[in-house]
């Protein structure tokens, strides 16, 4: 009997120890994806804030263009205006 126990033992120790090789390898490559995950992340969020940071000051500065742009276009009416009524003025002076 002593002897078919130890044939059996050594399949079973070599089993064992292939279980435990095996989840070594898997709880290393577990850590790995996990950490790589983070940085993932991590680098994802800071990007993120870049960005938000530049579409922030592209909206203001937008803002402002178009502020600048409004009261450029209502200052041309307003000299278009005059120069219309003075016209009228000058053309009525001429035909009358």
């Amino acid at each position: 009997m002593s002897i078919q126990k130890s044939i059996l033992e050594a399949p079973k120790q070599l089993v064992f120890k292939a279980l435990n090789n095996t989840k070594k390898a898997v709880s290393t490559a577990n850590g790995y994806a996990l950490h790589k995950t983070e940085d993932v992340v991590t680098e994802g969020i800071v990007v993120a804030e870049q960005w938000q940071t530049v579409g922030n000051k592209a909206l203001k500065g937008g803002l402002a263009l178009a502020l600048t742009n409004q009261d450029l276009v209502f200052d041309a009416l307003i000299g278009l205006k005059k120069h219309m009524i003075l016209s009228k003025k000058r053309f009525s002076k001429l035909i009358a």
